[in-house]
């Protein structure tokens, strides 16, 4: 395990030193040492700062899980900024909100990632939200203050429209171009950069969605984010030998400091995967000698159900997962037919990344029954049924939000997570239920204020309700149920089309459901809890 320093830049200069020749990402044909990989993050800080990142700027990447997700990543940091990821599915319009509410100065992004164009996506979003305001339909008017474009190409060349440089607010650059842009950074200014970041500078902003109906920018520090990735590589075990695939999303606290950064504190290589594939996950763990496999219950149940006879899947030891619920044959699959040593379930939300965490050679009834108990340093407690936590991983606040920020985290530092749950006489913790109007679909949490903001403003919609309903293979879907205007002739497929041009995938209602009235209490809040038994 690597000392850990306070910061990234530090941690990354360190581990480099440490093991500069040991495997630090492997993604196909493209594999980096601990030495290449620092490397590559110094060039590619110098080209950000050459195009105007200054210390404190915040720093967007729309991108799946790559290597070049990591160096454009630690690169932010490097610089003096402040990496904001972006969630794959999200739409033009919900980007286009987080880069106006952090005041992106630089975007990195895979443009045709899953088929889709993010570029056009994202210049018409910023031309409507432009339009609305009465500005110049463009993105120079729609993001003022982004200074720059980063295209990750994903294999195809730029069209000439795309590289037009009047066609973005600032330079539109090719990832294969950041080593000549470099040029005009000193390496020398790069360092003392990275060597002026604090402890306690903020790191990272992280979005969640939000009970108000907008998602909420979640403020870590530097010495936060380290101690996240360093209790969970110690509690699990995780060591230098061993070969990390990532299925669980960059752009996630589970894939981000839970992988990259346990990466730099244990020294692990990691083997990033765009997105969940079976049959090239499999490929991958004989080819490479997978040994650790984080992921959502789905991911295990797959490799349960699928024909495994053409791989060796025998180099697997360590796998984390977690869910609301988790089966008790489940975890006894994992370790009798799949032949995982360990297998444990744990706790965290992106206000605080890891909270509790099963042992190893904890039985499979309480890996499956519970979450885990509380890792070192952070304290748990249960007020009126309601989970709270205390710790060094809680948090900073939410960004620019104070009032969301006090309601979150109280006078004498407890986050109040909006979970229900009870410890046992051991400290494990069983969570039972939400406070909080929230669903999780495969492994994402998705407040229906959100999706009924999107249902919203389409035309013919007087009013909305979302609630999750059971789904064998995500666990939870939404279903709307969707008051229409008299004489609107809206559909089913016409609202699920509207929410898939509003809303990432994954918070998209896989039912509609037309009622005349929402039913309500006597205050007039909508009885959800009506609605999920009704359906």
């Amino acid at each position: 395990m690597i000392e850990t320093p306070g910061t990234l830049p530090a941690l990354l200069d360190a581990v480099a030193s440490a093991q500069g020749d040991r495997p630090a990402v492997v993604d196909g044909e493209a594999a980096l040492t601990f030495g290449e990989l620092r490397e590559q993050v110094r060039c590619t800080a110098r080209a950000y700062a050459a195009l105007g990142v200054a210390p404190g700027d915040r720093v967007s990447i729309w991108a799946p899980n790559c290597w070049q997700w990591e160096v454009a990543a630690l690169a932010v940091t490097y610089a003096g900024a402040t990496l904001v990821p972006l969630n794959t599915r999200y739409t033009g319009h919900e980007v286009v909100d987080v880069l106006r509410r952090t005041s992106t100065s630089l975007l990195v992004v895979a443009d045709g990632f899953l088929g889709r164009s993010q570029l056009t996506e994202l210049e018409a979003a910023a031309a409507e939200e432009a339009s609305e305001l009465g500005s110049e339909a463009d993105l120079v008017t729609g993001l003022p203050d982004l200074r720059a474009l980063v295209r990750i190409s994903g294999g195809r060349a730029a069209s000439a429209s795309e590289r037009r440089r009047d066609h973005l607010s600032g330079d539109h650059i090719e990832w294969d171009d950041l080593a000549t842009v470099a040029a005009d950074t000193p390496e020398d200014e790069i360092d003392r950069r990275a060597a002026a970041v604090k402890p306690d500078d903020i790191a990272d902003i992280l979005f969640t969605s939000g009970t108000t109906g907008r998602s909420k920018g979640v403020l870590t520090a530097h010495r936060q984010t380290i101690a996240a990735a360093d209790v969970w590589a110690r509690t699990v075990g995780v060591t230098a030998e061993d070969r990390y695939l990532v299925i669980n999303p960059f752009f996630h606290s589970f894939g981000y400091k839970a992988g990259i950064v346990v990466s730099l504190v244990s020294g692990c290589a990691l083997y990033p995967q765009a997105t969940f594939d079976l049959t090239g996950a499999m490929e991958l763990i004989d080819s490479a000698g997978i040994t650790v496999l984080p992921g959502a219950p789905t991911v295990f149940l797959s490799l349960l159900n699928t024909d495994r006879s053409a791989y060796h899947l025998g180099s697997l030891r360590l796998a984390v997962t977690g869910a609301a619920f988790v089966p008790v044959t489940l975890i006894e699959q994992m370790h009798s037919v799949l032949g995982i040593e360990t297998a444990l379930t744990a706790f965290g939300m992106t206000e605080c990344v890891v909270a509790t965490m099963c042992r190893p050679g904890d039985p499979p009834e309480l890996v499956a029954a519970t979450s885990g108990r509380a890792v070192d340093g952070l304290e748990i407690w249960i007020a009126d049924g309601e989970i709270l936590f205390r710790g060094p991983m809680v948090m900073r606040g939410y960004l620019d939000d104070p009032e969301a920020t006090a309601a979150a985290i109280d006078a004498d530092g407890w986050l109040h997570t909006g979970d229900v749950g009870h410890l046992d006489d051991n400290g494990y913790l069983t969570v039972t239920d939400r406070i909080k109007d929230m669903y999780i679909c495969g492994g994402f949490n998705v407040y229906p204020a959100e999706v009924e903001q999107a249902l919203a403003r389409l035309d013919g919609v007087v009013e909305s309700a979302v609630v999750g309903v059971p789904d064998e293979r995500l666990g939870e879907v939404g279903r709307a149920f969707v008051v229409r205007r008299d004489g609107a002739t809206l559909t089913e497929d016409d609202v699920i089309a509207h929410a898939k041009e509003r809303i990432a995938n994954f918070k998209v209602p896989r039912s509609v459901v037309f009622v005349d009235a929402l039913p309500r209490n006597l205050s007039g809040k909508i009885l959800k809890t009506e609605l999920r038994s009704g359906s």
